[in-house]
């Protein structure tokens, strides 16, 4: 544990440091909730915020979590992970610090747009379905930081991974249950947007405004997570650079 946090209190650091990342990370989720959630006419919900907040959650852990892998990038292209992999203290210690960092950071932007969210008329939730929201989130936080920072192991600079980034992001969000329910969108979307990850995420925050648990939501992103989780560790443990 202490190899951990030192990797994950190094990666925070330099973050903190950096303002300008700590606010841009913040501009897209905090633009689609006010300019889609407050602008956008709707049919299907008398409160668009209400049904559009899970969605922007998810979005905000979404990019926080692919954002991540560049940080391993920067290490590579420094020398940094080299120097790092040479250390006696295991090889995984590395992977877990920046999981643990780039999940925080986005459980941080999650509360940030949480309390935007509150502002603009989202409905304030009960204090065990806003901790089980977190939990969820940083479930879906963990599956995509490992699969960041395992893609980014394997790619040699920032284009490439920015490339990568593009590729899947906008697409993975678009292809969800973010802006509507499975009902109203064209049917040869919904498959599509029923096997996606993110809307595992988004179904199971939006069923919590409810009072319901998905269990079968929620135990899907977690099998997904220590597959992902397993296949990054067996990489980092192989990989030579």
């Amino acid at each position: 544990m202490k190899d951990i946090i030192y990797y994950f209190e190094r990666d925070l650091l330099r973050w903190l440091r950096g303002r300008l990342s700590v606010f841009s990370a913040l501009v897209m989720p905090a633009a689609w909730l006010i300019f889609v959630g407050l602008a956008l006419p709707t049919t299907f919900t008398t409160n668009y915020i209400d049904f559009i907040t899970p969605g922007i959650l998810v979005l905000t852990m979404l990019g926080a979590s692919l954002q991540g892998g560049s940080l391993l990038i920067f290490d590579k292209i420094l020398g940094f992970l080299n120097k790092f992999l040479a250390l006696p203290a295991p090889r995984e210690s590395i992977l877990f610090g920046k999981i643990c960092f780039i999940t925080t950071r986005g459980l941080i932007q999650a509360t940030v747009i949480l309390v935007l969210a509150f502002i603009l008329g989202a409905s304030l939730l009960p204090p065990a379905e806003l901790a089980l929201t977190y939990g969820i989130l940083a479930l879906f936080g963990l599956l995509l930081s490992a699969f960041s920072t395992t893609v980014a192991l394997h790619l040699s600079d920032h284009d490439s991974y920015a490339g990568f980034n593009a590729i899947v992001s906008m697409p993975l969000f678009f292809t969800s249950s973010a802006l509507m329910p499975y009902d109203v969108m064209p049917s040869w979307l919904r498959p599509f947007a029923y096997a996606n990850p993110v809307s595992y995420a988004i179904d199971s925050i939006r069923a919590l405004q409810e009072g319901l648990i998905l269990w079968s939501r929620i135990g899907a992103l977690l099998l997904l997570a220590v597959v992902v989780i397993a296949i990054s560790v067996h990489r980092f443990r192989k990989v030579t650079l």
